[in-house]
Protein backbone atom coordinates (compact mmCIF):
# COMPACT_ATOMS: atom_id res chain seq x y z
CA UNK A 1 0.00 0.00 0.00
CA UNK A 2 1.15 3.41 -0.38
CA UNK A 3 0.13 7.22 -1.06
CA UNK A 4 -0.03 9.38 -4.10
CA UNK A 5 -0.48 13.07 -3.88
CA UNK A 6 -1.70 14.74 -6.73
CA UNK A 7 -0.98 18.23 -7.15
CA UNK A 8 -3.96 20.19 -9.06
CA UNK A 9 -2.77 23.54 -9.99
CA UNK A 10 -5.11 26.05 -11.05
CA UNK A 11 -5.66 29.88 -11.70
CA UNK A 12 -8.26 31.80 -8.95
CA UNK A 13 -8.62 35.28 -9.41
CA UNK A 14 -5.31 35.99 -11.46
CA UNK A 15 -3.37 34.05 -8.99
CA UNK A 16 -1.87 30.48 -9.15
CA UNK A 17 -3.41 28.16 -6.55
CA UNK A 18 -2.92 24.44 -5.85
CA UNK A 19 -4.87 21.35 -4.28
CA UNK A 20 -3.16 18.17 -3.16
CA UNK A 21 -6.04 15.30 -3.62
CA UNK A 22 -4.50 11.80 -2.87
CA UNK A 23 -4.67 8.40 -4.69
CA UNK A 24 -4.20 5.54 -2.09
CA UNK A 25 -2.65 2.47 -4.07
CA UNK A 26 -3.84 -0.71 -2.73
CA UNK A 27 -2.29 -4.12 -4.75
CA UNK A 28 -4.01 -2.92 -8.02
CA UNK A 29 -6.75 -1.11 -6.62
CA UNK A 30 -6.90 2.71 -6.49
CA UNK A 31 -9.27 4.95 -4.07
CA UNK A 32 -9.28 8.78 -4.49
CA UNK A 33 -9.44 10.86 -1.64
CA UNK A 34 -11.62 14.01 -2.95
CA UNK A 35 -12.22 15.29 -5.78
CA UNK A 36 -11.59 19.92 -6.79
CA UNK A 37 -13.69 21.88 -7.78
CA UNK A 38 -16.72 21.33 -10.44
CA UNK A 39 -14.77 20.64 -13.68
CA UNK A 40 -11.38 19.03 -12.49
CA UNK A 41 -12.38 15.28 -13.29
CA UNK A 42 -9.37 15.87 -16.24
CA UNK A 43 -7.36 17.40 -14.23
CA UNK A 44 -7.37 14.44 -12.10
CA UNK A 45 -7.57 12.07 -14.44
CA UNK A 46 -4.30 13.59 -15.98
CA UNK A 47 -2.48 13.49 -12.98
CA UNK A 48 -3.00 9.85 -12.06
CA UNK A 49 -2.16 8.98 -15.68
CA UNK A 50 1.06 10.86 -15.41
CA UNK A 51 1.55 8.82 -12.37
CA UNK A 52 1.41 5.49 -14.16
CA UNK A 53 -1.88 4.47 -13.33
CA UNK A 54 -4.91 3.22 -14.98
CA UNK A 55 -8.52 4.69 -14.56
CA UNK A 56 -10.58 1.60 -14.84
CA UNK A 57 -8.39 0.39 -11.79
CA UNK A 58 -10.66 3.93 -9.69
CA UNK A 59 -12.55 1.55 -7.10
CA UNK A 60 -13.77 4.00 -4.82
CA UNK A 61 -13.54 7.67 -3.48
CA UNK A 62 -13.80 8.70 0.03
CA UNK A 63 -14.97 12.28 0.44
CA UNK A 64 -13.24 14.27 3.53
CA UNK A 65 -16.18 16.92 3.49
CA UNK A 66 -18.74 18.92 1.84
CA UNK A 67 -17.08 21.62 0.46
CA UNK A 68 -16.72 23.00 -3.71
CA UNK A 69 -13.28 22.04 -3.87
CA UNK A 70 -13.48 18.67 -2.47
CA UNK A 71 -17.14 17.27 -3.60
CA UNK A 72 -17.05 19.66 -6.71
CA UNK A 73 -16.30 17.01 -9.30
CA UNK A 74 -17.53 13.73 -7.68
CA UNK A 75 -20.63 13.86 -10.14
CA UNK A 76 -18.71 14.29 -13.11
CA UNK A 77 -16.38 10.87 -11.49
CA UNK A 78 -20.03 8.80 -10.91
CA UNK A 79 -21.18 9.77 -13.92
CA UNK A 80 -17.64 8.40 -16.20
CA UNK A 81 -17.03 5.46 -13.72
CA UNK A 82 -20.31 4.23 -12.20
CA UNK A 83 -18.73 1.52 -10.72
CA UNK A 84 -16.89 3.07 -8.03
CA UNK A 85 -17.41 3.12 -4.69
CA UNK A 86 -18.50 6.50 -2.93
CA UNK A 87 -17.80 6.67 0.66
CA UNK A 88 -18.26 9.61 3.26
CA UNK A 89 -18.95 10.36 7.05
CA UNK A 90 -22.66 9.36 7.91
CA UNK A 91 -23.27 13.25 8.70
CA UNK A 92 -21.42 14.61 5.33
CA UNK A 93 -23.39 12.10 3.35
CA UNK A 94 -26.74 13.90 4.30
CA UNK A 95 -25.12 16.95 2.90
CA UNK A 96 -24.11 15.67 -0.15
CA UNK A 97 -27.21 13.54 -0.87
CA UNK A 98 -29.32 16.62 -0.70
CA UNK A 99 -30.89 14.74 2.23
CA UNK A 100 -30.18 18.32 4.44
CA UNK A 101 -29.58 21.67 3.16
CA UNK A 102 -25.90 21.75 3.94
CA UNK A 103 -24.16 23.71 6.73
CA UNK A 104 -21.56 25.52 3.92
CA UNK A 105 -24.52 26.63 2.09
CA UNK A 106 -26.15 27.97 4.90
CA UNK A 107 -23.26 29.83 6.39
CA UNK A 108 -22.12 31.52 2.71
CA UNK A 109 -26.39 33.06 2.74
CA UNK A 110 -25.37 34.46 5.98
CA UNK A 111 -22.10 35.65 5.51
CA UNK A 112 -23.41 37.35 2.35
CA UNK A 113 -26.00 39.05 4.59
CA UNK A 114 -23.24 40.70 6.63
CA UNK A 115 -21.25 41.37 3.80
CA UNK A 116 -19.46 44.89 2.38
CA UNK A 117 -20.61 46.04 -0.99
CA UNK A 118 -17.22 45.68 -2.16
CA UNK A 119 -17.68 41.77 -0.96
CA UNK A 120 -20.78 41.02 -2.43
CA UNK A 121 -19.39 39.86 -5.96
CA UNK A 122 -17.49 36.73 -4.13
CA UNK A 123 -19.80 36.31 -1.86
CA UNK A 124 -22.46 36.01 -4.46
CA UNK A 125 -20.10 33.84 -6.84
CA UNK A 126 -19.61 31.48 -3.71
CA UNK A 127 -22.82 30.85 -2.75
CA UNK A 128 -23.63 30.38 -6.43
CA UNK A 129 -20.61 27.31 -6.45
CA UNK A 130 -22.55 25.59 -3.72
CA UNK A 131 -25.90 25.68 -5.38
CA UNK A 132 -24.57 24.65 -8.59
CA UNK A 133 -23.30 20.94 -6.30
CA UNK A 134 -25.38 18.13 -7.49
CA UNK A 135 -26.62 15.98 -4.51
CA UNK A 136 -25.16 12.64 -5.12
CA UNK A 137 -26.39 9.36 -3.33
CA UNK A 138 -23.23 7.65 -1.12
CA UNK A 139 -22.96 4.41 -1.04
CA UNK A 140 -20.95 3.84 2.42
CA UNK A 141 -21.57 5.68 5.17
CA UNK A 142 -18.09 5.95 7.61
CA UNK A 143 -17.72 6.11 10.97
CA UNK A 144 -15.20 7.19 14.04
CA UNK A 145 -13.06 4.25 14.20
CA UNK A 146 -14.10 2.54 11.29
CA UNK A 147 -11.49 -0.01 9.66
CA UNK A 148 -11.55 0.16 5.74
CA UNK A 149 -9.02 -0.89 2.65
CA UNK A 150 -8.17 -4.10 4.09
CA UNK A 151 -8.33 -3.12 7.81
CA UNK A 152 -5.26 -0.89 6.88
CA UNK A 153 -7.25 2.41 7.23
CA UNK A 154 -8.57 4.27 10.02
CA UNK A 155 -11.45 6.81 9.84
CA UNK A 156 -11.13 9.55 12.14
CA UNK A 157 -14.02 11.86 13.57
CA UNK A 158 -12.33 15.24 12.56
CA UNK A 159 -15.35 17.98 13.42
CA UNK A 160 -14.82 21.83 13.20
CA UNK A 161 -14.21 22.44 9.37
CA UNK A 162 -17.68 21.23 9.26
CA UNK A 163 -19.37 19.02 11.52
CA UNK A 164 -18.80 15.76 10.25
CA UNK A 165 -15.37 16.43 8.54
CA UNK A 166 -13.74 12.89 8.41
CA UNK A 167 -9.53 12.24 8.08
CA UNK A 168 -7.64 9.01 7.25
CA UNK A 169 -5.01 7.40 9.66
CA UNK A 170 -2.64 4.64 8.25
CA UNK A 171 -0.74 2.95 11.42
CA UNK A 172 1.79 0.94 9.12
CA UNK A 173 2.31 3.92 7.06
CA UNK A 174 2.52 6.41 9.88
CA UNK A 175 0.68 8.81 7.63
CA UNK A 176 -2.62 10.83 7.49
CA UNK A 177 -4.63 12.27 5.08
CA UNK A 178 -5.94 15.22 6.91
CA UNK A 179 -8.87 16.89 3.94
CA UNK A 180 -9.40 20.21 5.68
CA UNK A 181 -8.51 19.14 9.32
CA UNK A 182 -4.96 20.15 9.36
CA UNK A 183 -3.26 22.85 6.45
CA UNK A 184 0.77 22.59 5.92
CA UNK A 185 1.16 26.21 6.81
CA UNK A 186 4.94 27.13 6.30
CA UNK A 187 5.96 23.25 7.38
CA UNK A 188 3.97 23.56 10.63
CA UNK A 189 0.06 22.07 10.68
CA UNK A 190 -2.71 24.25 11.10
CA UNK A 191 -6.22 25.15 10.70
CA UNK A 192 -7.58 25.18 7.35
CA UNK A 193 -8.99 28.29 7.01
CA UNK A 194 -10.17 29.85 10.54
CA UNK A 195 -12.68 32.27 8.55
CA UNK A 196 -14.57 29.19 6.94
CA UNK A 197 -14.59 27.25 10.08
CA UNK A 198 -17.75 26.11 11.33
CA UNK A 199 -16.97 25.62 14.99
CA UNK A 200 -12.82 26.92 15.75
CA UNK A 201 -13.09 24.89 19.14
CA UNK A 202 -13.52 21.64 17.78
CA UNK A 203 -11.11 22.29 15.00
CA UNK A 204 -8.49 23.24 17.16
CA UNK A 205 -9.35 19.53 19.24
CA UNK A 206 -9.22 17.91 16.31
CA UNK A 207 -6.05 19.55 15.07
CA UNK A 208 -4.34 18.26 18.90
CA UNK A 209 -6.28 14.70 17.92
CA UNK A 210 -4.20 14.59 14.47
CA UNK A 211 -0.72 15.82 15.83
CA UNK A 212 -1.06 13.53 18.79
CA UNK A 213 -0.85 10.14 16.22
CA UNK A 214 2.88 11.11 16.25
CA UNK A 215 2.39 10.60 12.32
CA UNK A 216 5.63 10.75 10.54
CA UNK A 217 3.70 12.21 7.01
CA UNK A 218 0.72 14.69 6.82
CA UNK A 219 -0.88 14.59 3.53
CA UNK A 220 -2.81 17.86 3.27
CA UNK A 221 -5.11 19.17 0.95
CA UNK A 222 -3.82 23.00 1.10
CA UNK A 223 -0.06 23.28 1.47
CA UNK A 224 0.81 19.60 0.50
CA UNK A 225 2.51 16.81 1.92
CA UNK A 226 3.87 17.58 5.59
CA UNK A 227 7.14 15.31 6.69
CA UNK A 228 8.05 15.27 10.68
Amino acid sequence: MKIVELPIEFEFNGEKNCIYPTLIVLDDELTLVDTGYPGFLPLIEKEMIKNGYEMKNLKSIIITHYDDDHIGSLHDFKKKYPWITIMASATESRFISGEMKSERLIQAEEMLENMQNDEKEFGHWFLQQLKNLRPLSIDKKLHDGDMILNNKCRILETPGHTSGHISLYFPSLKCVITGDAAVNENHKLAIANPHFCLNIEKAEQSLRKIKNLKAETYYCYHGGKLTV
